[in-house]
């Protein structure tokens, strides 16, 4: 299935200099499900891991996930 959701993990990471080891270390969540996350082959995030994500990267949930609707939604 795909989502019209898409993550700007790479982006923010890069905006703000920081690797993806340093933010799994801050987060407490290994690279591997950080690498998930921003390759965007997740199907969910508990609130808890975004928002230890936003505190770290000085960002809001928007900033981190885009919404776009052309992209088809196949059941």
């Amino acid at each position: 299935m795909i989502v019209p959701i898409k993550v700007k993990l790479d982006i923010l990471l890069l905006e703000r200099q920081m690797s993806l080891t340093e933010l799994s270390k801050r987060v407490g969540v290994t690279i591997s499900n950080l690498s998930l996350l921003k390759k965007g082959k997740v199907r969910a995030i508990r609130f808890s891991t975004l928002s230890a994500i936003c505190r770290e990267l000085d960002c809001q949930p928007g900033d981190l996930l885009i919404y776009e609707p052309d992209i088809i939604s196949v059941p």
